[in-house]
C-alpha cells in the first residue's frame, strides 16, 4: 500500500492551497482518513480526519479554514487551506487506516511522504 500526497508549496498569509493524497495497492478497504502536520521543532498534530461515511473532525486551530474531503470510488483524501496563516507552516502528511487484500482483518495506519506548506509574505 502507499500514499502518495501532493500539493504542498509557498503561499502569502491568506491565501489557499489544496492538499491531495491518493492511496493505492492492494486496497480492500479504507476506515479513516486524515491529515497531520509537522512544524519544525514541534510533535506532530492531527489537523482533519474523515470517516468512510464523511463524518469529520478538526482541530481547533483550523476550524472554520480548513476544509477535509475524500473521494471513496477512488480512495483519495483531500485538504482545502483557506486564510492561510504563518504558523500554518508545516510538512503535511496524509494517513489512512487500511484493510489490505491479503490480511482483510488487520487494520492498519499507512502514512504518506509528507507535503510542505509554507505560508509566508
Amino acid at each position: 500500500v502507499q500514499l502518495q500526497a501532493s500539493g504542498g508549496g509557498l503561499v502569502q498569509p491568506g491565501g489557499s492551497l489544496r492538499l491531495s493524497c491518493a492511496a493505492s495497492g492492494g486496497i480492500f478497504s479504507i476506515n479513516d482518513m486524515g491529515w497531520y502536520r509537522q512544524a519544525p521543532g514541534k510533535q506532530r498534530e492531527l489537523v482533519a480526519t474523515i470517516t468512510s461515511s464523511g463524518a469529520t473532525n478538526y482541530a481547533d486551530s483550523v476550524k472554520g479554514r480548513f476544509a477535509i474531503s475524500r473521494d471513496n470510488a477512488k480512495n483519495t483524501v483531500s485538504l482545502q487551506l483557506n486564510s492561510l496563516k504563518p504558523e500554518d507552516t508545516a510538512v503535511y502528511y496524509c494517513n489512512a487506516l487500511i484493510r489490505r487484500l491479503t490480511t482483510t482483518r488487520v487494520l492498519t495506519a499507512y502514512w504518506g511522504q509528507g507535503t510542505q506548506v509554507t505560508v509566508s509574505s
